[in-house]
This record gives structure tokens, C-alpha cells and sequence, in this order.
């Protein structure tokens, strides 16, 4: 049987490895936009909110800060791991996005930052988080914006695109961008049921201190890009690495790179 997208993602992150990676290459970037879905939420002292996708529990603990009682869910068992290491104050569960083990209407804000763009199903996650939202409840989430704004994905996709192939052979999942379109998220939240959908952008800096940390991190941090990088034709990978660093010089400073990596940022209400 072919691997399915949500299997082909599981696998990769659940690799401590790639979740390692990860923490020490992007966190610094991915944790930029926390406070603003927090705020998008509403997510204040006493509030009850789920944070799907939490990964290493970045928004769950700045949700903690803040006063909350949190819970967040992950379908990585590594993911899960780190994160009940890291935040004790919170209660995490391995599960899925599009099937989350809680009662309806449990809480009063449900968040997830960068993590729709990895379900297999997100109209199936929207469904379950209008669920388990209470009455005036908000969800927010963030996707990064489209490869033209959001540079690290300009270089790497036009690089494989130029030098090497981008059909490789990965399970088809949906397109990664396709919730940088306001209107594609004004639609399907409308669908599930949200009212007054807001979509914003965030303004974010990715700073690897070096060229071979920056590949490093594409090559070791990541799961769909990872998988069609390991998958080209040996001799096209240096080429690939060379465009990918010719493409992002214009960032280089004196300390490393500063390349644009703004969010895309979506909140709505649940009547």
C-alpha cells in the first residue's frame, strides 16, 4: 500500500533527530509569532486553551506565562515528549488534529502555529476545533506566507525547481500555501461554522548565523522538504545547495543571514 501524506509526516516527526533540528534551527523564527496567535486568541490569565500541533510546547508555555490553563496535543510521541519535559505546568496528548479526544465545547481558545499546514485533512481539524470551542470561542492559527514574500521557501523550492526535480514521488498532501490565501481561509472556516475570520500578516526574521547552518536545518529540520531533497540525483544536490545560497545572498550580513519569513495569521470566532 502507498504511504499516505498524514504516515509520510508522522514518520518524520517522530525522528528525534529531525525534531532536534528543528528546536535548535527554527524555533528562534516559529517562536516570533506566539505572541501575536496568543492575542489573536484572546488567551489571557484563566483562559482554557488547546494548542494543536505544539510541537516542543512553544505557544503552550507562552500560554503558561500568560496565565492559562493549557493543553496541547501533537502526533508526534517525541514532539509530546519534549514538550511535557519543557512545560510540566501544562497536560499534553498524543493525538490528532482531526480527531482531538476532548468533549465539545471544553475551551475558550484553540491555537495552532504552523501547524495546519502539516494535517492531511485541515477542514477535519477546523470541524474538530469549532467542537470542542465553547460559544464565543476563537481559533487561531498561522501558515507561512507564500514562497515570493516568505524567502527561505523562494530559494529552496526554486533551487530543486531549476537544478533538480520537485516531483519526486512524496504522498500527495495538500499544498503547503494554500492558507496564505485570506480567501481560502475566509471560506473554509465559514464552512466550519466560524464567524468573523480576520486574516493578518506577520512580519518575522529567520537569523542562521551561516550558510551550512541554513542548510543544515532545510536538510535536517524539516519533513516535506527534507523528503525531496534526499530524494534528487546525488550530483544535483550540491547544485541545489549552491542556488539555494546565491538565492538568499542578498541577506547575508556580517553576522550571518537575516531572510524575511512572515506568517500568515488567521483567527475567528465561534458563534
Amino acid at each position: 500500500m502507498a504511504e499516505s501524506f498524514r504516515d509520510f509526516e508522522h514518520t518524520g516527526w517522530a525522528d528525534p533527530g529531525v525534531c532536534t533540528s528543528y528546536d535548535e534551527n527554527f524555533s528562534s523564527l516559529t517562536t516570533q509569532s506566539i505572541g501575536a496567535v496568543l492575542d489573536a486568541a484572546r488567551v489571557s490569565a484563566g483562559t482554557r486553551v488547546l494548542d494543536v500541533a505544539t510541537g516542543a510546547g512553544y505557544a503552550a508555555g507562552a500560554a503558561l506565562e500568560r496565565g492559562a490553563h493549557v493543553t496541547g496535543g501533537d502526533f508526534s510521541p517525541e514532539q509530546v515528549r519534549l514538550a511535557r519535559q519543557r512545560y510540566p505546568g501544562a497536560k499534553f496528548h498524543e493525538c490528532d488534529a482531526g480527531n482531538l479526544p476532548f468533549e465539545g465545547a471544553t475551551f475558550e481558545a484553540v491555537v495552532s502555529n504552523y501547524g495546519v499546514l502539516h494535517f492531511p485533512d485541515p477542514d477535519r481539524f477546523f470541524r474538530e476545533a469549532f467542537r470542542v470551542l465553547k460559544s464565543e470561542g476563537r481559533l487561531a492559527f498561522t501558515v507561512w506566507d507564500v514562497p515570493r514574500d516568505a524567502k527561505l521557501f523562494g530559494a529552496v523550492l526554486g533551487a530543486i525547481g531549476t537544478q533538480g526535480s520537485l516531483d519526486v514521488g512524496l504522498p500527495a498532501g495538500p499544498n503547503m500555501f494554500l492558507f496564505s490565501d485570506p480567501a481560502v481561509c475566509e471560506k473554509a472556516l465559514s464552512a466550519a461554522g466560524f464567524k468573523d475570520c480576520v486574516v493578518t500578516k506577520v512580519s518575522q526574521t529567520w537569523r542562521p548565523s551561516s550558510g551550512d547552518q541554513l542548510l543544515k536545518a532545510v536538510k535536517t529540520g524539516t519533513v516535506r522538504t527534507r523528503g525531496t531533497l534526499i530524494r534528487q540525483r546525488a550530483e544535483a544536490l550540491k547544485v541545489i545547495d549552491e542556488a539555494i545560497l546565491a538565492a538568499l545572498a542578498p541577506f547575508r550580513t556580517a553576522i550571518g543571514y537575516e531572510v524575511p519569513m512572515p506568517a500568515v495569521l488567521t483567527a475567528a470566532t465561534k458563534p
